[in-house]
């Protein structure tokens, strides 16, 4: 591809010198025939000059004191023009050796005449001044047709000169539009294609999909390009399968942990509720007090194991299978706010907005439920007592949205889009282990639905979540029972 733009800029460079020196020799040409005009029209005024000075020697017989006058006058235009001849042709020896045979004649010519001037031998002088008059006028005219001939001769070679301008300006014209699509198509193969396909596969890759190649292969830039990014795309699917693994072993590890976990936790607190109620004897206020909280811990480590075994179901694809029902807002709400109100020690004002014309939406409820409950659960803790949290549906496009508002401190935007992952908890908003929202995330996915969260610092929050309006699903569950 270089070798191809150097052979351009050497066509081009060339083009442009070669109609340099043209034009060069086209001014040259003019110069020679613009000359050679001169020298036939300062030739021409030589045979004029000498015709007017046969004229007055010719009269001189008839009108001596006259002719004679007008002979002094004749002489003058005859030397003008024979000394403008010389300083044209002074740099062409053989016009000179013409010119000065013609000025040898006209001397000649002259001594003739003012030898006789004074003669009577008359008739003499018309013999001899005639035959060198005629000699002198043909040499003028052979001056003055060879001048012409070389004024042809100049005319037809600049001709031919521009015309052979003209061909190699065509041909050259041919010649760098040749080459300025050969080097078209060769950047298209060699670069736009290879640059389509990186880009094609760096979206493959973006998508995480690093197992697609570049596929390109060659020995210039671009294909060592492909070879060390495909390199580190093979480096990053090997790291990235590596990690998968670590994870998968560590989330393996935190389910047989929890299932682990449950039995006895379920244990401790079937015991403790039976040493409250006094079953293994009567147990004081004191002691009563002490279980209560043991059995509270108890409770929020359950929970805990719980909410992990939920994500792990989820992650691992077996929350996919899920009751698809018809959801009743209004029962699940009260339902929420009923067990809300009974676990927690604040009191708060619940509002309700539910359209009438609401679409139905299908769903797992208890699981739907959970979500709720979670939702409202954060907006307990972010709120002051005796402040209000609002809860709501309503249509939104093919979808039913469901928001939970609370007035609480609100949430920083560096931390809004961090709240729907693991362990993660926003300021002021203290749960358990950062696990709720996360499972939240899980169980709305696995409903096709999405869930966010608006908020700015001090102006409250506003946590939603949306599910389509599918009627398949239900209509699905329903062949299932059958």
């Amino acid at each position: 591809m270089y070798t191809s733009f150097l052979v351009l800029v050497l066509l081009i460079l060339g083009q442009q010198g070669f109609n340099i020196w043209v034009e060069n020799l086209n001014y040259q040409a003019s110069d020679w025939k613009t000359h050679s005009l001169i020298v036939q029209h300062e030739g021409e005024r030589l045979l004029n000059a000498v015709i007017d000075e046969q004229t007055a020697i010719s009269l001189y017989y008839t009108h001596q004191q006259l002719m004679i006058e007008n002979y002094g006058e004749s002489s003058f235009p005859f030397r003008d023009s024979f000394n403008k001849l010389y300083d044209l042709m002074e740099d062409n020896p053989t016009q000179l050796q013409e010119l000065d045979k013609i000025k040898h004649l006209h001397n000649h010519w002259l001594f003739k005449f003012n030898q006789k001037m004074f003669s009577n031998y008359v008739s003499s002088y018309h013999m001899t001044g005639g035959t060198l008059f005629s000699y002198l006028c043909s040499e003028i005219n052979v001056l003055i047709k060879r001048e012409e001939i070389l004024l042809i001769e100049r005319t037809n070679s600049l001709q031919q000169l521009n015309h052979v301008k003209t061909v190699i300006n065509i041909f050259t014209t041919v010649m760098i539009i040749a080459g300025a699509v050969l080097n078209l198509q060769r950047l298209y193969r060699r670069a736009e294609i290879p640059l389509q396909q990186l880009t094609e596969t760096g979206k493959l890759w973006r998508q995480g999909q690093m197992s697609v190649q570049v596929d390109y292969s060659s020995q210039d830039e671009i294909g060592q390009l492909a070879v060390v990014l495909d390199g580190m795309a093979d480096e990053t699917r090997h790291r990235q399968e590596r990690i998968e693994v670590r994870n998968q072993q560590l989330e393996d590890m935190i389910c047989a942990l929890s299932h682990d976990l449950r039995t006895p936790l379920l244990a401790t607190r079937t015991t403790l509720d039976g040493m409250i109620k006094g079953a293994f004897g009567t147990v004081s206020e004191t002691w009563k007090e002490i279980f209560e909280e043991y059995r509270e811990a108890n409770e929020d480590i359950l929970k805990l194991v719980e909410v992990l075994l939920d994500v792990s179901r989820y992650e691992s694809g077996r929350g996919a299978y899920l009751n698809y029902d018809p959801l009743d807002w209004e029962k699940i709400f009260v339902k929420v706010i009923a067990q809300i109100k009974a676990s927690s020690k604040c009191e708060l004002k619940f509002t309700l907005e539910i359209p009438q014309s609401l679409p139905t939406v299908y769903g797992d409820e208890l699981e739907i439920q959970r979500v709720v409950q979670n939702l409202i659960d954060n907006a307990v803790r972010a709120s002051l007592p005796l402040s209000e949290i609002s809860l709501g549906t309503k249509s939104f496009g093919e979808q039913v949205q469901v928001y939970v508002r609370d007035k609480g401190s609100g949430i920083a935007p560096q931390e809004k889009e961090r709240l729907f992952h693991r362990f993660i908890q926003g300021k002021g908003r203290h749960g358990k282990a950062g696990l709720g929202l996360y499972l939240c995330r899980q169980i709305i996915e696995s409903h096709s639905g999405t869930i966010g969260v608006e908020s700015s610092p001090g102006e409250g929050s506003t946590f939603w979540f949306t599910l389509p309006v599918d009627r398949s699903k239900a209509w699905f569950n329903h062949l299932k029972e059958i």
